[in-house]
């Protein structure tokens, strides 16, 4: 008897293995999705692998063994590598396996029973030349017969009357097929018009022949030209006959990459980001799948690409924390693209003018490779002046634009020059906050402040997207008198408005880039000058390359630092060198002007002098006097329940389960901000062997499902942010 032992389509720890169903079809493989009886339900299943049993074997077998309802493919999802990259994932991220799968699957080929159906196109195909009884209509059928088929709404179109009487006929006939990708680039052109510095060209040698690391860290300065050294790699490996995976951490940075790669390589170009619809990651994905691109260029997801042959994998801005996924399975990009190059033996090219400090404390030590790109383009990094708010402030000066900065910018409107003004906040304020009482609305779910967002008039909770109309009086003591505090970039836009009537502004946050396609608008008005200032949150900090801005204006540069997570001046420095890398790339020299509270900060300082090597040193001796990564490990175990008894007891109960052990410290249970209305509670394990970290928190999360512990159990083996 012929049996498929599947994975069910419910991701829960207990029900993490497979269950064996009977099939007749020949078809059933590994990893096809099939329909199969589970209990009282109909469910997706995926087909882990198949045997034949024979009838001594099956009178062992102490159940019933049920037969496969139906087979939804007719090939596999996953080709041998992702399968197996799917139990590795499982394993390294304590996650249920089909969860892994559908993680790497795009939504139409999830194994689950709740999914749209996949886009079909009418298609006109030749049949055959009897029946014609015209000139025109026997020419039309020559000109098919050499097309062989034709979307019916082009024929249509094209051939009008005569060709629905050659399908009446019978002469041609329409069928449906999958919808496919239509590339609206051309080829482009095959003559190469620019000249590579010398650091580009060492840069390609080098990577190109570090043949004992896998692994390369490109450290290149902002403007050092890395994209360029991209693209020369992905052409190297196209002459190879080889893939390409470009990935960038954000979609904010999809446009200028897509729009590089495509001048470049035309249709030869799948793209893959969360912009996308699920019909068109659908149809990129099947690209892929068909060998018929040879670059991807994708956000965190496209690292799961079915690719065939793979030359190189690049992560652009690798330090961004958008690369680790905060869901269960909590993967980072980098480990995924470390298992990939492995497998397609491969070089891994990690690239960033901030690497974070575990990727280069293992370029350091010589585990990486590092590249170093040191020099602008342009020869020239742009003037950086901090200034002091609090000195500011006492002489009168305006609490969010200095005097300072306000003359810079009537000098580049003058100018006609670009800018971009950066606050890593978005609504109008932060807090809204009664004057007579000082009450201050907060999220009825979560355990923060709302905020106030003046163009809709309403307050939102940024955590779990609670929304209310704003009250007209003071809950607590019915006043009418509300202060706006804070700051948010509604409120900046309107602020420089008034400030310069004439100042065309751009305003870039989560809230004006919410209609699909809404950075490429919002890039290409800049680009084209369409706008003189841009301002936004971190999303127009990094990786933006417009020649005409010379001045980056940054508000509230110390606000990080105030943050509890130890990575507070890690991510203060990244986003502050970033942004002072978006001024001055052309040939216009740049200027940066970082306001801050406390401008004496190694993070803030080494930002203002482009000196990474002098804060990597600063910062890793904090790391090692605190016994934080990379010097440690952490393991993160959040409970969460709607009632904060059984969480505080349950985490307790872990804790006492945990005991002591000289090999690890344990670090609460601790209480974090209410969110969803759910309660939560963490428990930090830190040592310096994962694996030893991993298999306890992997006994742990056995033992609360299988005593149906009541609140759920979050794990995460390598935790990027603790906020």
């Amino acid at each position: 008897m012929k049996i498929a032992h599947v994975y069910i389509e419910h991701s829960i720890k207990q029900l993490d293995c497979t269950f064996t169903y009977r099939y007749q079809e020949e078809h059933v493989q590994k990893g096809v999705r099939v329909r199969v009886p589970f209990g009282n339900q109909v469910v997706t299943g995926f087909v882990d692998h198949i045997e034949e049993i024979d009838d001594t074997s099956l009178q062992e077998v102490s159940y019933d063994i049920k037969d496969i309802y139906e087979v939804l493919d007719e090939e596999p999802l996953l080709n041998e590598e992702l399968f197996s990259l799917g139990h590795w994932m499982s394993e390294t991220c304590i996650a249920p396996t089909i969860r892994c799968f559908q993680t790497m699957l795009p939504s139409k080929l999830k194994p689950r029973s709740k999914r749209k159906a996949i886009l079909q196109e009418a298609w006109v195909k030749f049949v055959k030349y009897e029946g014609y009884t015209t000139k025109r209509q026997q020419e039309v059928l020559e000109e098919m017969a050499q097309r062989k088929s034709m979307l019916r709404k082009e024929f249509l179109q094209e051939y009008k009357s005569v060709g629905k009487k050659l399908i009446a006929c019978g002469c041609l006939e329409v069928v449906m097929k999958e919808k496919e990708a239509h590339s609206s680039f051309s080829i482009p052109s095959t003559k190469e018009c620019f000249t590579l510095s010398d650091e580009q060209q060492q840069a390609i040698q080098q990577i190109q022949e570090g043949d004992k690391h896998k692994v390369s860290l490109l450290h290149g300065v902002t403007g050092s030209g890395k994209t360029e050294v991209f693209l020369q790699l992905a052409k190297i490996a196209i002459q190879q006959k080889k893939q390409v995976l470009l990935l960038v951490p954000e979609i904010s940075l999809t446009p200028q990459i897509v729009k590089r790669v495509k001048e470049r390589f035309g249709s030869l170009v799948a793209i893959y980001h969360s912009g996308l619809n699920d019909q068109e990651k659908y149809e990129q994905y099947q690209l892929v799948k068909h060998h018929k691109v040879s670059i991807v260029v994708g956000t965190r997801s496209a690292i799961f690409m079915p690719f065939h042959k793979l030359g190189f994998i690049i992560l652009d801005e690798e330090h961004d924390h958008s690369y680790k996924q905060d869901v269960s399975p909590r993967y980072h990009c980098r480990d995924i693209a470390i298992f990939r190059g492995e497998y397609h033996q491969c070089k891994v090219v990690l690239a960033s003018a901030t690497p974070s400090l575990e990727t280069y404390a293992r370029a350091y030590k010589g585990v990486y490779q590092l590249v170093c790109m040191k020099q602008r383009i342009n020869g020239h990094f742009p003037n950086v002046h901090l200034v002091e708010m609090k000195k500011a402030m006492k002489k009168g000066e305006h609490y969010l634009l200095s005097d300072r900065l306000l003359s810079a910018i009537y000098d580049r409107l003058q100018r006609r020059e670009q800018m971009i003004l950066l606050l890593n906040r978005r609504g109008y304020t932060s807090i809204l906050r009664c004057v007579e009482c000082g009450y201050v609305t907060m999220c009825p779910q979560c355990d923060i402040a709302m905020s106030y967002h003046k163009t809709d008039n309403l307050l939102k909770c940024h955590t779990c997207g609670e929304v209310k109309q704003l009250p007209a009086h003071c809950p607590s003591c019915t006043k009418k008198k509300w202060a706006y505090l804070g700051l948010g970039t509604q409120k900046l836009e309107e602020l420089i408005k008034e400030k310069f009537p004439t100042a065309r502004v751009l305003r870039m946050d989560a809230d004006t880039t919410t209609r699909k396609d809404a950075h490429e608008q919002i890039f290409k008005r800049f680009q084209q000058q369409e706008a003189d200032l841009l301002l936004g949150t971190q999303m127009i900090a990094k990786g933006l390359d417009f020649e005409k801005v010379t001045l980056v204006g940054i508000i509230n540069g110390d606000a990080l630092l105030n943050r509890s997570d130890y990575r507070c001046a890690e991510v203060t420095y990244d986003l502050l060198a970033q942004a002072c890398g978006r001024s001055g790339r052309g040939k216009y020299k740049g200027e940066v002007i970082i306001q801050a509270y406390d401008i004496s900060h190694y993070a803030i300082t080494c930002a203002a002098q482009h000196e990474y090597l002098s804060f990597f040193q600063q910062e890793m001796q904090y790391r090692h006097l605190a016994s934080y990564p990379p010097y440690t490990y952490l393991v993160s175990m959040v409970l969460s329940h709607k009632e904060e008894s059984i969480v505080v007891e349950e985490a307790f109960q872990i804790k006492e389960k945990l005991g002591i052990h000289k090999e690890y410290r344990i670090l609460g249970p601790s209480s974090l901000l209410r969110i969803k209305n759910e309660y939560r509670y963490r428990i930090l394990l830190k040592g310096k062997q994962h694996s030893l970290l991993k298999d306890v928190v992997k006994e742990v999360y056995k033992w609360h499902y299988e005593t149906k512990q009541k609140s759920r159990l979050e794990v995460d083996l390598q935790p990027i942010i603790l906020d």
